[in-house]
């Protein structure tokens, strides 16, 4: 199954779901729109789960195709899943800056996720992270925890 997920942005994300429909899949995919309204022939698009709902939904998800929002990439990534992010852009609307891209590709260049953009095919997109080994997420946080609770103690 694969997972899409948009986030919960006001602004519409369509170019992203435009190119799932236009796509040669033929998994079964399950969407999270929030504020884009859709119609597909080939996806199953819900505008908000509760969080429950989205941790079963990620679990089952052998693949998360998602926007550029922090935690739409790091859940998946934390739980081992393949993660392809789409950025939102402020020239269609979708955002009010292009803050996404940044975050997409420091997280792309680390080997964690591939991006896609406006000019890559998704299915190709999908066959090539189908045959990477992606790196494995490592969270910094009860390192940076320890560390901050040893200045504290200096204190």
């Amino acid at each position: 199954m694969i997972l899409v997920t948009l986030g919960t942005q006001k602004q519409s994300f369509e170019r992203l779901l435009n190119m799932i429909e236009n796509s040669s899949l033929k998994d079964e995919i399950i969407v999270q729109a929030g504020y884009t309204n859709f119609k597909s022939k080939k996806m199953k698009i819900f505008n908000f789960v509760d969080y429950e709902k989205m941790e079963e939904l990620v679990n089952r998800a052998d693949l998360i195709i998602t926007h550029g929002g922090t935690g739409s990439i790091l859940g998946p990534l934390k739980k081992g899943k393949k993660v392809i992010a789409c950025a939102r852009l402020k020239r269609y609307g979708e955002h009010v800056d292009d803050h996404q891209m940044q975050l997409i590709e420091a997280f792309s260049d680390a080997g964690y996720i591939i991006s896609i953009g406006e000019k890559d095919n998704i299915d190709e997109v999908i066959s090539k992270l189908k045959n990477k080994k992606m790196l494995k997420f490592k969270s910094n946080n009860k390192k940076f925890i320890d560390k901050l609770k040893k200045e504290i103690e200096m204190c």
